[in-house]
């Protein structure tokens, strides 16, 4: 059994990428071309955002976005402890300072009701991580930033198809409710490329062309650079193989919310862990599909054992990483997130797995629970 089995995936669908990955070979154009625009346009009608701009990963379209921004030395940025380290790597190498808010316990994503008493005169962007496929509260994120007058970034880099329903009763995107969303296509996310890739999306025109202007590196015309930027264009070839891959993305999120749904009817009966909680008004898109328990280390270890890979998201959070010790956080700092770094465990998920192996999974977590 695989974690995420990728190659099967690719058997599905082969043709169709080899025919495109000639294509883009025969014709010799490999940066920024049709490929690129095309699937830039597919992924703004997707979500629903007027302009989407390739970049060359998702922790680039969170650094180009800050970076677009003007958020820089002395400004702070309010987000998440507990997600992968791109989210708060890129606001410091922007020379601005991340400050952390704890999780909500049941999402695991940033507790809006705590946002509010971390804002300073510093404080310049709120960065909502929507985890595992969930989208944050952005409802409260949203009243919060417009009465603050904060931009919202939201790294959107593992939700995307997530949609929740707003205030005004509408269902929303993710990437499409801040100033920009974020996204990355890494192989083993939902929609993957074969290597890096990322997407930034806005409705704003002119932070658009900006963006654009910054990942080419400053420059609208050859040779002729009008800001300081960075080189960060999605690759033609990696835009060829997610034109071929973005049509099954509605099957392959829907194929994985039946998954997680017959996982958690499955081990309901489990009292000693916790399944996922959807929030009300969420469509969640199970990125990851995490349990939680207290047995967490002993349960991965006999899983591991017998068979069944499993993974931690994430073992240690931001704020107890090394490289954020500048920072000045301290192991108590922000308890819900240290707790669920001690109790999660990701299960292996993805559209093209079976119902052997997704039994397989359930029956040896149940006998792992009978023995203890």
């Amino acid at each position: 059994m695989k974690f995420i089995d990728l190659t099967n995936q690719y058997k599905l669908i082969k043709k169709q990428i080899d025919k495109n990955i000639i294509s883009v070979i025969k014709g010799g154009n490999f940066i920024l071309g049709e490929n690129v625009d095309n699937f830039e346009k597919a992924i703004s009608k997707f979500t629903e955002s007027k302009y989407s701009v390739g970049v060359n990963s998702g922790t680039d379209a969170i650094f180009l976005s800050l970076k677009a921004l003007e958020i820089s030395k002395g400004d702070e940025v309010i987000t998440t402890p507990f997600t992968f380290f791109a989210t708060a790597e890129t606001i410091a190498n922007t020379g601005a300072k991340p400050v952390f808010v704890d999780i909500n316990p049941n999402t695991y994503n940033i507790d809006a009701s705590k946002i509010e008493k971390a804002i300073t005169k510093k404080t310049k962007a709120i960065m909502p991580v929507h985890l595992y496929g969930q989208m944050a509260n952005m409802k409260k994120i949203t009243q919060i930033a417009n009465s603050k007058g904060l931009y919202i970034i939201e790294d959107a880099a593992q939700a995307l198809g997530a949609k929740m329903r707003m205030a005004n009763g509408k269902w929303q995107m993710a990437g499409s409710v801040g100033i920009t969303g974020c996204f990355s296509f890494f192989p083993t996310k939902n929609l993957g490329a074969f290597g890096d890739a990322g997407m930034i999306t806005t409705n704003d025109e002119k932070l658009a062309e900006k963006i654009k202007m910054l990942r080419s590196p400053g420059s609208r015309k050859k040779y002729n650079h009008e800001i300081i930027g960075v080189n960060s264009r999605l690759d033609e070839l990696q835009a060829a193989i997610l034109n071929v891959k973005f049509p099954y993305l509605r099957k392959w999120n829907d194929l994985r919310r039946k998954i997680a749904h017959a996982y958690t009817k499955n081990l309901s009966s489990v009292k000693q862990i916790k399944t996922p909680f959807v929030a009300d008004n969420n469509y969640h898109t199970f990125h990851q599909y995490t349990i939680r328990t207290k047995h967490r280390d002993e349960l991965k270890e006999y899983l591991e054992k017998n068979g069944i890979p499993v993974a931690i998201h994430y073992s240690l959070p931001l704020h107890l990483q090394p490289a954020f010790k500048y920072l000045g956080y301290k192991k108590g700092d922000f308890l819900e997130a240290e707790k669920a770094a001690d109790e999660v465990l990701s299960l292996p998920i993805y559209p093209e797995m079976d119902k052997k192996n997704q039994m397989e999974v359930v029956d040896k977590i149940k006998n792992f629970f009978k023995v203890i």
